[in-house]
């Protein structure tokens, strides 16, 4: 859970208002255990999708985003216009890339630059951590799409 300082109202707060300026208060800390726990009670963990995340914080410039998935599950081909890390934090995840397949292990970090296409595949049970960083506007490039690489990665 963040620990964020903000100032207190009287009111109780739910929902978006709740949340409005948590996410990126000068401070946050996070029990990343503590949030892989909720993630894991998520309607979208318990059920068909095998895959949870939660927006751990949220600049114009940055997101640090903690995802969980299931074994077998994964995450269709896309790109970013942004730079983006991938930290394994448990289980085994592999990233396919146009040319080949990176291994995550647990303790693992891969970073892309912008516009690389991939998609994540979690071969157990699995969690990480979603750094993405836009440049200044002026330097964010329009993706192109690129056709299917024949480097031996499958798709289900």
């Amino acid at each position: 859970m963040a620990t964020a300082t903000a100032k207190k109202s009287r009111r109780p707060r739910s929902g978006h208002e709740f949340i409005k300026g948590t996410l990126s208060t000068p401070l946050l800390q996070f029990d990343l255990n503590s949030e892989l726990d909720q993630l894991r009670q998520d309607d979208s963990w318990t059920k068909a999708a095998g895959r949870s995340s939660k927006t751990l914080v949220k600049h114009p410039d940055l997101r640090i985003v903690l995802i969980a998935m299931k074994a077998n599950s994964h995450m269709h081909e896309h790109t970013a216009t942004a730079r983006i890390s991938v930290q394994s934090l448990s289980g085994r995840i592999r990233v396919h890339l146009p040319e080949q397949v990176v291994d995550l292990p647990a303790g693992h970090l891969l970073a892309l630059d912008q516009c690389v296409p991939h998609d994540v595949e979690a071969t157990e049970d699995s969690a990480f951590l979603l750094t993405v960083s836009w440049p200044p506007a002026a330097e964010i490039k329009e993706c192109k799409t690129h056709p299917k690489s024949t480097s031996g990665r499958s798709r289900k």
